[in-house]
């Protein structure tokens, strides 16, 4: 089995890529544009300045992983409010309880079709479950043997980020 440094970057671009796009088009009826980065992944590491929702499912057998998919306050409410059927009143009456779940699963998705084709790619693996972040000037840091992809996405004007940090599994 090939390191995940041996592996082309552009398998992981078109994995998250295609994940991503399936998802938020089944679910939310909205179409992602992949918003290919300038410079290195450590470059664009992510330091975030205002309020966020950040899901993250961790994966885990022949590599292992974690995606954090980082999504501005305004934007997951918005995706949780589609999601549910729910007007903004209604999402607020719930309140951040139900955005976090909302996003939980959308995470929970978009990390499971990723998780589908690396196991259609030769790299079998399991979920684990999603847990939500929120809040602001915080930074996520790998550990030195993680390998770190960044990837940006544009659904409705609104900024998708897909955090995926993986190392050898089994």
């Amino acid at each position: 089995m090939p390191a995940i440094q041996d592996i082309p970057d552009t398998v992981f671009e078109d994995t998250i890529t295609r994940a991503v796009q399936e998802v938020f088009s089944t679910m939310l009826s909205q179409p992602a544009r992949y918003v290919p980065l300038k410079g290195t992944h450590e470059e664009n590491a992510l330091n975030l300045e205002h309020p966020h929702v950040v899901g993250t499912v961790g994966f885990i057998g022949a590599i292992n992983g974690l995606i954090y998919l980082y999504l501005d306050v305004g934007f997951a409410q918005t995706c949780a409010g589609n999601l549910l059927g729910m007007s903004p009143a209604e999402l607020e009456e719930l309140g951040d309880e139900a955005v976090n779940d909302a996003i939980g699963e959308l995470t929970n998705m978009t990390v499971g079709t990723f998780k589908n084709q690396l196991s259609d790619k030769g790299f079998p693996c399991r979920l684990t479950i999603p847990s939500i972040l929120r809040g602001s000037r915080f930074r996520i840091e790998p550990i030195s043997s993680a390998t770190r992809r960044i990837y940006r996405f544009d659904i409705g004007g609104h900024n998708l980020t897909a955090d995926l940090l993986m190392q050898p599994g089994e």
